[in-house]
C-alpha cells in the first residue's frame, strides 16, 4: 500500500508540474482526457447489460404475497418483485432510504413521518403513492378492510406490530404518517423487512387472495411465470426507480438435491446455487471457473419442544433433551467447518448475546436423572418433525435428525422422524401440530428483537406462531418487551441478556448450530452481494461476457 501510494503522489505533483508549464494546452487535454474516459464508462456500463441468470434453490416458495409468509423460500422470489420505504445496504444491516426519500421522528417517539419518492410505477403501470402504502399495511392489520381477509398475516401478528402501530395516516399524496401505540426502539428497521413490502392496491383488488399468484410490485423485475416445484421467471423492469437492471431475464430454479445443484453449476446449467453440502466446498474452492462468496450467517437452527404438549411441559425434560443431544457430533457430521454449536436464541454476531452463559454439555448420565426426576425413569416416545429442505441455519434435516435419534435412544428416548412438503411443514410448526420440530431463523433487521420476540415472546404463541416450542414466560417476555422500548442500546443489552439466562434455564429449544453461508457461483457473475438477512437480490448483479 506504501508503494502505491508514493506512486500515485509523485504522479500527482509531476501532473501539477506539468500544468503550471502547460497552461492552455493542458486544461484543452484534459478535457479530451475527460471526454474519452466518459466515452470509456459508458461503454463499460453497456456491457453490464443482458443475459439470463438462473438461480438454483433447495425448494419452491409458498407464495409471492410477503405479507402472508414468513420463510425464505417465499422471499426469494417476492424481493425480486417488491421495494419497501427503506432497505438495507447491500451486505449489511444498515437503512437507507428506499420508496421513502426521508422520515422523521416526533420528539416523543410516536409518530414517524415519510418522504415518498414520486414519479414511480408499480408494475401494472398505476402510480406509487401515499394510498398505496396504507393500503398495503391497513390490509395487515385493520379487521375491516377489504383485503384482510386474505390473510392470515403471519408476520405482522409475529412482530406484535398490532401492538406498535395505531393507524397509517396519508397526510398527501407522497407523505405517510404511522401513528405508534409505544415507542419501537427497532421501527424503521422493521420497515426493510420483506412483510412491509409496498403492494400494488389496483392488482391487490383484483385477485384477492389469488393476488400471492399474481404478484405486483415497483421492484427491480417484473413476474412473468411460476411452474410449482420447477422454477419462476422474472423480467427486467426497464422503468425501476434505483436505476439500471442489467440481466435480461431471472429464473430461480428448484434443484432439491445439494449435489445434484453442484453438478448442475458445472455443467454450465446453472449460474449460483444456494446451500451448497459442506463436504463439496472444498472442491468447489479449487474449480476453475467457479468462485464461492461466504459470509458468517446471522443465523440459529434449532429444535423447538412443544411445551403445549406432554412431556415437553416438563421444564426437567426440556433439560435433559439438552443434556442428551451432542450438538458437536451434529455440527462436525452434517455442517463441517460452516458451522458452530449454538447454546443461545442469538447468533454470536449479533449484539447483546450472552458469551457468560455457559453451554449444555453432552452429559446422558445427567440425562438421565433429570428424566428420573421428571417421572420418565424408563424414557418415552416423541416425533421429531426434520425439514424437507435446506436451509442457512440447517443444510440438511433429515441428517440432523437421524443423528438426534440415535443420541436420544442413549437415554431411553425413542424418537421416529417425520417430515412433509414445505409448506405444510411450516403450517404444521405454526399451529402446533407437532411434538418436537427442527426449524431455524436468519435475522430479518439486525436486531436482537427480531430473533427473541419474533421467535419466544408469548405474543408469538398465539397460532399460527412464530413461538412454535409455544412456551409462554412472564419473565422472558417482560424482559424483552422493556428492551423494545428502551433507546439506549447499553440498556437494551443488558435485557436480553438477562432474557437470554432466563431462556437457557427453561430450555423451550435445544439450540443446534449457527452457520457460515456459502453461495457457490460461476465467475462471470458480478456484483452479488450475501445480505446478513438471508436475502437473494440481484437488482444490480450482471452477467460478464
Amino acid at each position: 500500500m506504501k508503494k502505491i501510494l508514493t506512486v500515485s503522489l509523485a504522479l500527482l505533483f509531476s501532473l501539477l508540474a506539468f500544468a503550471s508549464i502547460s497552461g492552455c494546452k493542458q486544461e484543452k487535454a484534459s478535457e479530451d482526457a475527460s471526454t474519452k474516459t466518459e466515452v470509456q464508462d459508458t461503454q463499460k456500463e453497456d456491457n453490464k447489460f443482458g443475459g439470463v441468470l438462473v438461480f438454483a434453490r433447495s425448494g419452491d416458495s409458498v407464495g409471492l404475497d410477503p405479507g402472508r409468509e414468513t420463510d425464505g423460500e417465499s422471499f426469494y422470489g417476492s424481493t425480486q418483485i417488491y421495494d419497501t420505504l427503506v432497505e438495507f445496504e447491500p451486505g449489511k444491516t444498515s437503512i437507507r432510504a428506499a420508496l421513502a426519500e426521508s422520515w422523521t421522528f416526533a420528539d416523543d417517539g410516536l409518530s414517524a413521518t415519510f418522504n415518498l419518492r414520486k414519479g414511480v410505477k408499480f408494475h401494472d403501470g398505476t402510480d406509487f403513492n401515499a394510498d398505496a402504502v396504507v393500503y398495503s399495511f391497513e390490509r395487515q392489520f385493520k379487521e375491516d378492510h377489504p383485503a384482510f381477509e386474505n390473510g392470515p398475516w403471519k408476520y405482522w401478528g409475529y412482530m406484535g406490530m398490532s401492538d406498535i402501530v395505531d393507524s397509517v395516516v396519508a397526510i398527501d399524496d407522497y407523505t405517510v404518517k404511522f401513528n405508534l401505540k409505544v415507542v419501537e426502539a427497532p421501527f424503521i428497521a422493521n420497515l426493510a423487512m420483506d412483510f412491509a413490502a409496498i403492494v400494488s392496491p389496483t392488482a391487490g383488488e383484483k385477485y384477492g387472495a389469488d393476488f400471492t399468484n399474481h404478484p405486483v410490485g415497483t421492484g427491480a423485475f417484473k413476474f412473468v411465470s411460476w411452474i410449482k416445484d420447477d422454477n419462476m421467471v422474472f423480467e427486467r423492469n426497464p422503468d425501476y426507480w434505483g436505476g439500471d437492471v442489467y440481466l435480461d431475464r431471472l429464473i430461480i430454479k428448484v434443484i432439491p438435491d445439494a449435489t445434484a445443484r453442484w453438478l448442475a453449476l458445472q455443467k454450465g446449467e446453472v449460474d449460483v446455487i444456494d446451500f451448497p453440502s459442506p463436504e463439496d466446498l472444498d472442491a468447489m474452492k479449487s474449480t476453475d471457473g467457479i468462485k464461492v462468496v461466504e459470509q458468517a450467517g446471522l443465523n440459529v437452527g434449532y429444535l423447538a419442544l412443544n411445551t403445549e404438549k406432554a412431556p415437553y411441559d416438563n421444564k426437567l425434560v426440556r433439560q435433559a433433551m439438552n443434556y442428551a443431544i451432542d450438538r458437536e457430533e451434529i455440527v462436525a457430521g452434517v455442517y463441517g467447518a460452516a458451522g458452530a454449536v449454538a447454546k443461545n436464541p442469538l447468533p454470536p454476531t449479533m449484539w447483546s448475546y450472552n458469551d457468560d452463559i455457559e453451554a449444555y454439555p453432552y452429559d446422558t448420565a445427567k440425562a438421565k436423572e433429570l428424566l428420573a426426576e421428571a417421572g420418565y425413569a424408563d424414557g418415552f416416545k416423541t416425533e421429531i418433525m426434520a425439514m424437507p429442505v435446506a436451509r442457512p441455519y440447517n443444510p440438511n434435516g433429515k441428517k440432523v435428525a437421524e443423528i438426534m435419534q440415535a443420541q436420544l435412544a442413549k437415554v431411553g428416548i425413542e424418537a421416529s422422524i417425520i417430515s412433509y412438503e414445505w409448506g405444510t411443514y411450516l403450517d404444521k410448526c405454526d399451529y402446533g401440530e407437532h411434538e418436537a420440530a427442527m426449524l431455524g431463523w436468519t435475522g430479518d433487521n439486525g436486531d436482537p428483537d427480531n430473533f427473541l420476540w419474533v421467535l419466544l415472546s408469548k405474543q408469538a404463541a398465539e397460532k399460527p406462531a412464530g413461538n412454535i416450542a409455544f412456551w409462554k414466560n412472564d419473565e422472558f417476555t417482560d424482559l424483552i418487551f422493556k428492551a423494545k422500548q428502551e433507546m439506549d442500546v447499553a440498556k437494551r443489552t443488558e435485557f436480553y441478556e438477562k432474557a437470554q439466562v432466563v431462556f437457557h434455564e427453561e430450555a423451550p429449544w435445544v439450540p443446534i448450530a449457527h452457520s457460515v453461508v456459502s453461495e457457490p457461483m460461476k465467475d462471470s457473475v458480478q456484483d452479488f452481494y450475501l445480505y446478513p438477512t438471508g436475502k437473494r437480490v440481484f437488482a444490480k448483479v450482471w452477467l460478464k461476457k
